[in-house]
């Protein structure tokens, strides 16, 4: 599964498949135009595999489809009452706000950070801190986003576990996130589960190109 587009100033790319074998991946990347020049990404990750994980992780995404106008930690209580009946799922949320900034909230073993050009090269700007937990069976009391600041050519990388980490170094910010997503996906997914990474890139400006 591969998509990618832009949303005002946002460029953004999803690349992911299922564990060899499987028909469908409990991985999920979602992309919404969440008004006032904002964009909503989320990455869930169904516990386990197959249809089960795929439910839930679909749930998950039709919550936030309905609500993508609410803030993090109120999306992310009702993604955990509508997977209650679920395996549940790993969840993080990134917000790109009109304002040049992040916020973010991940539960569970979504990877997020956002990656920056400096004079010394490409360097990890911030991580999200990973609250433990399970959207959907055990949700954690404080539930607090982070907001971090972002300039034009930062990348946001959002990526499940099915994904072997990469260092910063390995990733050319020259690319279109389509061909770094793909790169990544090919390189770095597990052969022994669902596999998917979702990337962002803040280009400065509003318009979308043609």
């Amino acid at each position: 599964m591969r998509e990618d587009g832009f949303i005002g100033r946002i460029e953004w790319a999803v690349a992911g498949r299922a564990l060899p074998g499987q028909r469908v991946s409990g991985d999920r990347g979602v992309v919404l135009d969440a008004g006032g020049d904002s964009v909503l990404f989320a990455v869930l990750d169904g516990l386990g595999h197959g249809a089960p994980a795929a439910d839930a992780a679909d749930r998950a995404a039709q919550v936030l489809a309905d609500n993508r106008a609410e803030p993090l930690d109120v999306l992310m209580v009702l993604c955990h009452r509508a997977m209650a009946d679920t395996r549940g799922a790993a969840v993080s949320l990134a917000l790109f706000e009109a304002g040049d900034t992040v916020r973010w909230l991940g539960v569970g073993n979504v990877e997020s950070r956002v990656l920056t050009l400096g004079p010394g090269g490409l360097t990890v700007r911030a991580t999200v801190l990973l609250t433990a937990g399970i959207v959907g069976y055990r949700l954690p009391q404080n539930l607090q986003p982070q907001t971090i600041p972002v300039r034009p050519g930062d990348l946001l990388l959002m990526a499940t576990d099915g994904i072997v980490p990469e260092s910063a170094d390995g990733i050319d910010l020259s690319r279109s996130t389509a061909e770094i997503t793909a790169e990544i996906l090919a390189r770095h997914a597990k052969d022994t589960d669902d596999a998917l990474v979702l990337a962002a890139r803040h280009r400065g400006g509003t318009a979308t190109p043609p």
